[in-house]
């Protein structure tokens, strides 16, 4: 039976696979059709300089690797930030004190109603010389306010579609609220919200290309300087959209990993 989902397994994969070569080249067509339309010419040898360069001095990252490092370390920084404040915030949703209610759903009204780039501009034009927090501080705080209001109701929704026996098995252990939801509570909703979570990483990601509107040297603003000084807009943008690909897919990938690993812990009888 296991030979048998293996091999099903393998023909999804390639068939998978087959698809995506098809999706790639259906858009090279249409990429190639619409500009060929316009009178554009592609010179897409002049792109690999901007990567990175291999000599005799050795491998030298481009102004685009440059690009990808800062917006790295933005999305790591924005998505921790943004997992506590979306723990804290449904915490505080779910608490039966009427202030951390109010303070939460004032939150998530606040950041939910409002363009995510509107908070960039106020955050970085408003609260940045009050704070005193530089460009790449304001892009990682306006990004995981922004994204931690959605964690939080993911989060949320979770912990609250755990049956209520297990509470009630918890407390009759003699575990504290605390533990209760540490040892008892999150380890099973995290199983169930990792998918959402996934797709809300995913969607910070994308997210961190707008941090670019106040010069913060990410990968799009890296590639709009390219363009301004080369007036290679086609090469510049597929390029960056292709890197932005490799980024939410890894990541897709390894929460996917994560998913089943979790799973296979839930249910250590299908191992």
């Amino acid at each position: 039976m296991k030979n048998f989902s293996h091999v099903e397994e393998r023909h999804r994969l390639v068939l998978d696979a087959v698809k995506i070569v098809l999706g790639v080249a259906a858009v090279a067509w249409l990429a190639v059709q619409g500009t060929r339309a316009i009178g554009y010419h592609w010179q897409w040898y002049r792109i690999p300089r901007f990567i990175a360069t291999l000599d005799a001095d050795g491998f030298t990252p481009g102004p685009l690797l440059y690009g990808l490092g800062i917006t790295l370390m933005i999305c790591g920084a924005g998505l921790l930030l943004a997992m506590a404040l979306g723990l804290v915030t449904a915490l505080f949703r779910l608490s039966e004190s009427f202030l951390a209610r109010a303070v939460a759903r004032v939150y998530l009204e606040s950041i939910r109603n409002t363009p995510l780039l509107v908070q960039i501009f106020f955050i970085y034009f408003v609260l940045g010389p009050i704070l005193n927090i530089d460009r790449f501080a304001a892009a990682v705080l306006a990004l995981s306010l922004f994204e931690g209001a959605y964690i939080s109701e993911i989060i949320r929704g979770g912990i609250v579609s755990i049956h209520k026996s297990q509470w009630d098995a918890a407390y009759t252990l003699g575990l504290s609220g605390l533990q209760t939801y540490r040892c008892v509570i999150l380890p099973q909703a995290a199983r169930r919200i990792l998918p959402p979570l996934t797709g809300q990483a995913v969607s910070l990601v994308k997210d961190s290309a707008l941090v670019s509107t106040i010069a913060v040297y990410d990968l799009t603003m890296r590639a709009q300087e390219i363009i301004a000084e080369t007036y290679l807009a086609f090469e510049i943008w597929f390029t960056i959209a292709a890197m932005y690909l490799v980024l939410t897919v890894a990541l897709s990938f390894t929460a996917g990993r994560m998913e089943k690993k979790l799973w296979m812990d839930g249910h250590p009888e299908a191992r």
